[in-house]
């Protein structure tokens, strides 16, 4: 049985890069590829490709989901905001793969005609950790993608791609140094006396006013700082507001819900919060009570 999981905490890139690769590209225009990397695939103002890096330990291999975007175009986040859609990753065509774990990088909020949307601009690779049934085996990847793309108007793109990946590494091919660049993006798990942290979250529901506000705290003189809260399950949960600048560590965020319901859906559940700056990235937990 293949299993295939949406995220994964930090990891770390090890040396060495993996043997040449024979890829291949099946819908849209395709472009040469360079050893360890599929051919780029054109499609609605973007292209995608699929490229690979060194071992991740424990048997496990990297690769890459890689999007190139137009000026101004936007692709979404595994939580999109006030609209669009997350990036979809179908891994079943795959051969000698028990597990593919697609990583996050960091993301940005934008404005689009729905409100506030949350993704990337311009470049974005996502990391796949690969275990694969068989470690002394090659492995083929096989992705079908689904992503959606907006800038005045939003609309739906699918591409699908392959890679054939090496049971053995070797130093010279593939691309550590982009899948380091955004595995360092990649947003770390919450640790004492390390920032970004949460520093509190003050909840006052009291029907129509209901709101969170959180204090998250970030290295004096950060830059992009933001915060995103996320729901188990998909559930509904408003893009957090800042109340402010940040001021010494500090910076609050304010999450208003439009009704009471809001608020009972997300009862006992443990919300995820994303806390960014340029400087780094860390994801904490806290639970609605």
């Amino acid at each position: 049985m293949i299993e295939f999981l949406p995220t994964m905490p930090s990891v770390r890139l090890l040396g060495g890069a993996f043997a040449s690769t024979i890829c291949l590209a099946l819908a849209g225009t395709c472009f040469a590829a360079s050893p360890g990397e599929s051919p780029w695939v054109k499609e609605s103002y973007s292209r995608v490709r699929l490229v690979s890096g060194t071992g991740a330990g424990d048997g496990q291999q990297f690769a890459g989901v890689q999007i190139r975007l137009d000026p101004g175009w936007k692709t979404y986040w595994r939580t999109p905001g006030d609209s669009g859609v997350p990036p979809s990753f179908d891994w079943s065509g795959s051969k000698n793969v028990k597990q593919a774990q697609v990583l996050y990088p960091a993301p940005r909020r934008f404005a689009d005609a729905s409100g506030t949307a949350i993704g990337y601009e311009e470049e974005v690779v996502f990391p796949v950790i690969v275990t694969p049934l068989r470690p002394d085996q090659p492995v083929e990847l096989k992705l079908n993608l689904g992503y959606g793309l907006c800038k005045t108007l939003c609309i739906p793109n699918e591409a699908s791609l392959s890679i054939e990946l090496p049971p053995q590494m070797a130093a010279g091919h593939g691309d550590d140094l982009l899948l380091t660049r955004f595995v360092d993006l990649v947003p770390k798990p919450a640790e004492p006396d390390k920032l970004p942290a949460l520093g509190g979250v003050e909840a006052k529901l009291d029907g129509a006013n209901s709101k969170l506000i959180i204090y998250a705290h970030f290295p004096d003189g950060a830059t992009g700082t933001d915060l995103f809260i996320e729901a188990p399950g998909g559930a509904f949960i408003p893009v957090p507001k800042a109340l402010g600048p940040l001021e010494g560590v500090q910076q609050r965020f304010v999450v208003s819900f439009a009704s009471s319901a809001e608020v009972a859906a997300l009862k006992g559940k443990s919300l995820t919060l994303t806390l960014i700056s340029d400087e780094g990235a860390r994801e904490a937990s806290w639970t609605l009570e």
